[in-house]
């Protein structure tokens, strides 16, 4: 069940990371200005969306090999509190909720990945 459980998860957000990497990518004009008003330099963009894509291999990758899942997840987890800081600090209170949910989700495959 908890292989199950960590599968949906994964597959999931590995989808919202690689769309989420992409706009970083294509330099989405919504994506982009809410960056910038958070102070991230568009010099930035090419490494976060590489962060994205490659904790979304991971996290499909750990469907089969589970230490790497759970490495994946870490990494992820983290990359989205730094998104929470980001927001936080740049007082971007409306901006806050979207990252303070992904932290939750992205922890889910974390949890589940440790418990199967």
């Amino acid at each position: 069940m908890m292989f199950i459980a960590y599968t949906v998860f994964a597959i999931l957000l590995s989808l919202l990371l690689v769309i989420s990497g992409r706009s970083k990518l294509i330099k989405d004009p919504e994506v982009t200005a809410t960056m910038t008003r958070l102070g991230v330099g568009l010099r930035w963009f090419p490494a976060l969306a590489a962060l994205e894509i490659a904790g979304a291999l991971g996290l499909l990758v750990g469907i089969y090999f589970r230490p790497l899942g759970i490495a994946a997840a870490m990494g992820v987890v983290l990359y989205f509190v730094g998104a929470l800081g980001a927001h936080l600090r740049a007082g971007d209170i409306k901006g806050a909720p979207i990252p303070a949910v992904l932290v939750l989700l992205s922890a889910a495959p974390l949890v589940l990945g440790i418990a199967s």
